[in-house]
């Protein structure tokens, strides 16, 4: 399970924004924000809400408690960059059924890859 400030680093990068952008969303210094992302500073409370409502995930998702949710549900809100959740359906539901199947067993495949390095990861923490 990522911490905290993994799951606010890569939702930063997996929108596109700079330290800067976010530190000044939350009317904080670049420094103080690049401290909550290495963990030399802890993360406030309303830190945590502030990037829930930037990313549109919920809190749960963010602190690890609700490993079923997977970030926004709304499909006009942006997902990526200004990819919504509509346009992916869109583009899956015009593959034929052959490309639908290639597809999860892509996505599968990526999943497996990030448990994998996730596990290998640990195993040198250790």
């Amino acid at each position: 399970m990522k911490e905290l400030r993994e799951m606010i680093r890569d939702l930063r990068e997996d929108n596109d924004l700079k330290q800067k952008e976010v530190a000044s969303y939350l009317n904080v210094s670049q420094q103080t924000y690049s401290n909550y992302e290495n963990g030399r500073r802890e993360i406030p409370t309303w830190v945590v809400t502030a990037l829930a409502k930037l990313y549109t995930v919920s809190t749960d998702y963010l602190l690890g408690s609700d490993s079923s949710y997977v970030g926004n549900t709304s499909l006009n809100n942006p997902y990526l960059k200004n990819i919504t959740m509509h346009d992916v359906m869109y583009d899956m539901q015009k593959l034929k059924p052959a490309g639908r199947r290639e597809l999860v067993n892509f996505l599968q495949y990526l999943r497996d890859n990030e448990r994998r390095e996730a596990e290998r990861l640990k195993d040198m923490k250790q």
